[in-house]
């Protein structure tokens, strides 16, 4: 990435960098973080990026005043935690007979390859009303979310109000749209993700991707990599990118 790209879209343009050795390590540092290798971006409980926890905060209060008590039931996720997630169901999912290619389609409905994450950011979450009775089993489905589902009221309410607070459904219910599945539950600080998506889509960012290591990773194609950054990174609600 071009030092003066970086800083456009890093919103530094106005700083003065002497030292070229320094905005190295600033961009190094960056990509740690969207890695999920790095938590300096995090606030002090380690659930979400700085300030996207001043924006859920103010969110959150005004959530309450409807009779909506909005709780996050994932935030930040380390690189660690990523890869356990994507392990596990590789190793279930190779237990019960598939083949790697379809192994790696089956795990990228819904999860992300560890280091793509954008879970690793501290500006998405998925959320819940946690007034409201429970249901039994998986929260985050999204019959819970449309008709009678019990966070029907949380979903409406955000609809109308989270892009007040800067904040945008990720995988939005459209026909057209590739990559992962609709998630009613899921949103990101636009403010600092639209950055953060830019970095992500850079060759810096996927250089440093694939000295990463972990399980299923020697099965992946160049062919399932670069449609996968296509069109499950890249599908998301435009106003993000």
């Amino acid at each position: 990435m071009k030092r003066s790209r970086f800083l456009q879209l890093t919103g530094f343009a106005s700083a003065v960098i002497v030292n070229p050795l320094l905005f190295q390590q600033d961009t190094n540092a960056t990509i740690n973080q969207l890695l999920g290798l790095n938590q300096s971006h995090l606030n002090a409980q380690k659930t979400l990026e700085n300030q996207t926890y001043i924006a859920y905060l103010k969110l959150k209060d005004a959530a309450k005043k409807d009779g909506i008590d909005l709780k996050i039931v994932s935030g930040y996720r380390s690189f660690q935690d990523q890869k356990r997630i994507f392990e596990t169901k590789f190793k279930r999912n190779k237990s019960n007979g598939l083949s790697d290619a379809e192994n790696i389609k089956n795990i990228i409905n819904y999860s992300t390859i560890p280091g793509t994450s954008r879970h690793h950011w501290g500006t998405d979450f998925d959320i819940i009303d946690a007034k409201v009775k429970q249901p039994k089993g998986d929260l985050l489905l999204e019959e819970h979310y449309h008709g009678n589902g019990v966070y029907c009221k949380l979903f409406e309410w955000m609809q109308k109000h989270a892009s007040s607070y800067g904040f945008k459904l990720v995988y939005t219910n459209n026909f057209h749209r590739k990559g992962f599945k609709y998630e009613p539950w899921h949103y990101s600080y636009q403010p600092v993700a639209k950055t953060y998506f830019s970095i992500q889509q850079s060759k810096e960012f996927k250089s440093k991707w694939n000295q990463l290591q972990f399980e299923g990773k020697n099965s992946m194609t160049s062919k399932i990599l670069n449609n996968y950054f296509k069109e499950h990174l890249g599908h998301i609600n435009p106003s993000l990118k």
